[in-house]
């Protein structure tokens, strides 16, 4: 059973919504009592990273999804600002990140227009069973004006490039996430999507 995070500040019914399209089992999780039911967990993400943190906190999510996911090493997937609370810090408000995965998160800079809206390619550049079948510079769907810097280059999974190449996949341990909607993303997403729903951590190494 997938755990969809719902916390209000995120688009957790749009995340459900292909999820029920590929027949995968899930629930809107809105409490810690839910989320102990679930052995896999989605972390959607719309707007601010300062917000979805009070958000989580808000909601007494924070603390459970925690000892879930770094103690009890269940898979998880963010998306979008999902990914980008799951580093140290962001630029976005100055605001720090669960800490969850080493580096940072950075605004664009340059003359191209900020948020990034609409489609853009993926190119993976690390084998990973989240992309396992990805197409060659697939395209994916983006919102965003920050992205995220990994401490280690080894947990890029994926690039895209807006002005600057940066990282839009990413995956350390029990912990994966995109920068795109793959909820947004036609077949490329629900790929991506069927493949976190079966993925097993421990059969890799980090």
């Amino acid at each position: 059973m997938i755990g969809v995070i719902d916390y209000r500040a995120g688009n957790a019914p749009s995340v459900g919504y292909a999820l029920e399209r590929l027949g995968v089992d899930y629930r809107l999780v809105a409490n810690g009592d839910e989320l102990s039911r679930c052995d896999r967990i989605i972390l959607p993400g719309v707007g601010a990273a300062a917000a979805t943190i009070d958000s989580l906190k808000s909601a007494g999510l924070l603390e459970p999804l925690t000892k879930s996911v770094r103690d009890e090493k269940t898979p998880i997937l963010g998306i979008c600002v999902g990914l980008q609370i799951l580093l140290e810090h962001s630029e976005e408000g100055d605001v720090a990140g669960l800490g969850w995965i080493p580096g940072n998160v950075k605004q664009f800079t340059g003359p191209l227009r900020v948020p990034q809206i609409g489609w853009n390619s993926v190119k993976v550049v690390r084998p990973h069973p989240l992309v396992e079948g990805f197409p060659d510079a697939g395209y994916c769907y983006f919102v965003n004006s920050y992205f995220a810097t990994p401490s280690n280059p080894d947990h890029v999974i994926a690039t895209t490039s807006y002005g600057e190449d940066f990282c839009s996949i990413m995956a350390h341990e029990n912990i994966v996430a995109t920068q795109f909607h793959a909820e947004k993303s036609g077949e490329i997403g629900l790929s991506l999507l069927t493949n976190f729903s079966t993925w097993n951590p421990e059969s890799m190494s980090s």
